[in-house]
């Protein structure tokens, strides 16, 4: 080996000496406030729970027992009188901590001294599946700060079928792996058009939901951005859409699928006596009119309002009603409800209700052999058969709302039937109102 050659292995042994030297100081040297340096990979991707670097701590996680307060839970953490008195007092502005709620979790993190003692730093208390509260025991000081975790929203579409074994809504709903809340919001929507009560084999329902999810627990549903309902043949869509500030449910045609009416007043297991001009009576056993239709159902079972209105009568019937409830609505309507165990709260003659506000229970009072609602609508003092009674949308589209409404049916209704990509998804109902002009606002084209 020539000179030459000694002095270049030299200086790149000598470099090299001083990148390694260089690279170990990184390692081990620290920022200018004493804490340990972290490269920026660790930065990005820590341990964390609640936000706190986890590791260093003995971590316990466990749930609030019935009849548990903070002090007990602190007092069982080493925490004395004097500082659970501190903590609560330092908390009570961001969270008043005597409304802590049995089966709620809590994470304590306690760090080890050199004789081995634990002592509480951070205390975490969670008030709902999403939020909770952080207490920061740090030095001498107490902190406080109200936090949420990330909540991931997962978009799906799932449709469910009516059989002769899965015959009612939430057990088709289920079947499907839907959410439990899912058929309530789905008999929300559909509640003016669809009988859930006398759904039929073959009946089929799509929804797009969203579903709300924390790492791997779901904790709730989100938007459903659109469903169709087939009942009896006839092919029923809701279409999201917020006009004047309100979200609502409409169909291909912009009409609101809410209606005037209820389809019936209460949840019922048969339609045991229908509207006729001659019926049998159960009790008399003569022929008269039933301008009624009787709902079987269990006794309790609520009864609710089918339109907005006033009560006009809230008494006995001596003609065999039992307890009975009458309801003057819009447009010369009236409604009836006749053989009621009971009244709900605050239902008194004069009292102004809502469309599906509860008003009464089921019951078998009067002339009656088991526990039915006999139901009945006047229009203008003339008797007419509920199940036929006309119901009109509350109201439509406007029409200086149509274009933007006619783009979101347009991608409701393809995803609804098919797939679609991800970037022709509705995610919003905001839309510009000030000008139809496409130049302007590409959405209406």
């Amino acid at each position: 080996m020539n000179k030459k050659t000694k002095l270049t292995v030299a200086a790149i042994a000598a470099a090299i000496l001083i990148a390694a030297t260089i690279l170990l100081n990184v390692r081990s040297c620290r920022t200018e406030n004493g804490e340990p340096f972290v490269s920026e990979e660790e930065h990005t991707s820590p341990d964390l729970m609640y936000g706190i670097a986890y590791k260093p701590y003995d971590v316990i996680t466990d749930k609030v027992r019935n009849g548990q307060t903070l002090s007990h839970i602190l007092g069982g953490l080493g925490i004395g009188p004097a500082l659970i008195d501190r903590i609560d007092r330092t908390v009570r502005p961001t969270f008043d901590m005597r409304g802590i709620r049995p089966d709620h979790p809590y994470t304590a993190f306690m760090e080890k001294d050199s004789l081995n003692n634990r002592h509480l730093r951070y205390f975490v208390y969670e008030t709902t599946p999403i939020d909770y509260v952080v207490v920061s025991l740090i030095g001498d000081s107490i902190r406080v700060r109200k936090e949420s975790k990330e909540v991931n929203i997962v978009r799906r579409k799932e449709t469910a079928r009516i059989t002769k074994e899965v015959n009612s809504l939430w057990m088709a709903a289920m079947g499907a792996g839907m959410p439990a809340s899912l058929p309530c919001e789905v008999e929300d929507i559909f509640g003016w058009s669809v009988d859930f009560f006398g759904l039929q084999e073959g009946d089929e329902f799509t929804v797009i939901f969203d579903e709300r999810w924390i790492d791997t627990t779901r904790v709730g549903t989100g938007m459903i951005w659109g469903a169709e309902f087939r009942h009896e043949g006839k092919l029923y869509r809701a279409i999201p859409f917020r006009q004047d500030g309100r979200l609502a449910y409409w169909d291909e045609n912009g009409n609101s699928l809410r209606r005037q009416f209820l389809k019936a007043p209460l949840k019922y297991t048969r339609i045991s006596s229908r509207f006729t001009g001659s019926r049998m009576h159960p009790i008399y056993k003569i022929r008269r009119p039933h301008y009624g239709v009787d709902y079987a159902a269990p006794s309790g079972t609520p009864v609710v309002a089918i339109a907005d209105g006033t009560v006009i009568a809230r008494q006995w019937d001596p003609k065999g009603g039992g307890n009975y409830l009458k309801i003057r609505h819009a447009n010369g309507y009236i409604s009836g409800y006749l053989h009621l165990k009971g009244y709900a709260k605050g239902i008194t003659v004069g009292k102004r209700v809502s469309q599906g506000d509860l008003i009464a229970y089921v019951g078998s009072t009067g002339a009656s052999t088991g526990p039915h609602l006999d139901f009945r609508i006047w229009k203008n003092g003339t008797p007419i058969d509920p199940l036929r009674i006309p119901s009109d949308p509350v109201e439509p589209v406007e029409e200086r709302n149509r274009p933007a409404f006619d783009t979101i049916k347009s991608r409701i209704i393809a995803e609804l039937t098919g797939d679609v990509a991800d970037s022709l998804k509705v995610r919003s109902l905001d839309y510009p109102t000030e000008t139809t002009d496409p130049d302007v606002n590409p959405q209406h084209n």
